[in-house]
This record gives structure tokens, sequence and C-alpha cells, in this order.
């Protein structure tokens, strides 16, 4: 691949998971919030884990956000948040009272409806594709991805829908528009389908 990444440095967790994972398929990766990394990247990663309120505490002191929005919604940069790092594409979530996020994807974050289920939502599960994008290619047979979660999308832009998953309600687990992309799954914990996805992100040309 000749794709130059940027993983999205605000503090999360799995940052360095996410790091080891496109390594292993691209050798110009770093982790990085400097401007010059954001700007000279092909591709955008916002991982994320823990709460949608500290995650975008986080960001906002953490971030250039004006940057990283001009080059995301202004210049079409392609950009792929994982977990939290997806949910805060929304435009708000009620996880701890209610909190702004960045308003990139329609719709509001809130608590998995877990009738007969126990949360957090820790496992493998099937992701039945809605929607064809690039994100998605060759996946055919295993769609089988990691999650781990309680809170999903609510009350989405169904334009915006390529994907979901059931596990006491059916909600979006992948979402996107135009460059935008976000899964809710953990793709660098997702063994060969997660590869095979990041290896798909990283083809989207800008």
């Amino acid at each position: 691949m000749s794709s130059r990444v940027c993983i999205l440095d605000y503090g999360s967790g799995n940052v360095r998971s996410v790091y080891n994972m496109v390594q292993s398929i691209s050798d110009d990766v770093v982790i990085s919030n400097a401007p010059d990394d954001i700007r000279n990247a092909s591709h955008l990663f916002l991982p994320g884990v823990g709460a949608f309120s500290a995650a975008m505490a986080k960001i906002n002191s953490t971030l250039p956000m004006e940057l990283i929005e001009e080059e995301v919604c202004g210049k079409g940069k392609p950009f792929l948040g994982i977990c939290v790092g997806f949910q805060i594409l929304a435009d708000k979530s009620d996880e701890f009272g209610e909190t702004d996020g960045l308003g990139w994807l329609s719709g509001t974050v809130g608590k998995i409806s877990a009738s007969g289920v126990r949360l957090p939502h820790i496992g493998w599960n099937d992701v039945d594709i809605v929607r064809e994008c690039p994100l998605l290619n060759s996946f055919e047979d295993n769609r089988d991805f990691y999650f781990v979660h309680s809170f999903v999308f609510k009350d989405i832009d169904e334009s915006q829908l390529l994907a979901t998953t059931t596990y006491g309600e059916t909600f979006p687990c992948v979402m996107g528009k135009d460059n935008i992309l976000g899964v809710q799954f953990h793709p660098e914990k997702s063994q060969k389908p997660g590869r095979r996805m990041i290896e798909n992100f990283l083809a989207i040309q800008q």
C-alpha cells in the first residue's frame, strides 16, 4: 500500500492496537496530533474506547479539530472512526448526560435496548451488509467482527446506513457519508475480516 496514514492521537486506549494492524498493511503510518502529519496523511483513523463525553473532552482539548474538519469535510480525505471514534461522529449522545458530537453523520447515540442480553456487548457478532460500499468489498463469506460497547447509533439518516448487527436490537454497525466512515466494532481486533476491512479503507482514494 502507498497510503500515508495518521492515527489521530488524543489518548484513546486502543490507538496502539490500531497502529499495529495498520502497520502490517502500510509502512507509512504515525500516531500523531501534529498538524503537518494530519495535512500530509492520505487517510485518517480516529480510534476510541470508553465514554462518549470523556472522548469528546479529550478530542476537543487535544486534536486540531478545525484543521481535521477542513481536511475531512472540506477536502474529502478518507476518514474512519472506530467504536467511540465512530459514535462521536453523531449529533449527540445521552451517555452520562447529553453531550454534543461532531455531527458529521446524522443520528444520536443511546444505550442498546438490552432485552434479555447482558451489557456491555462483548464478543464476535455477524455483520449484515445493507448497502454496497468500498469499505465492505469482498465480504461475501466471513463477516464476523469483534464488539465491545453498550451504546449505539439511533435515529439515523437511512441513506448513511451501510451495515447492521443484532444484539438485543438491530443497530447500525457501519455508516458512511462520502469519505466519512465509521464502524461500531474493532477491526484491529477482528483478525482476517478486520485486516481486509482496513485494506479496503486504505484503497479508497481522495
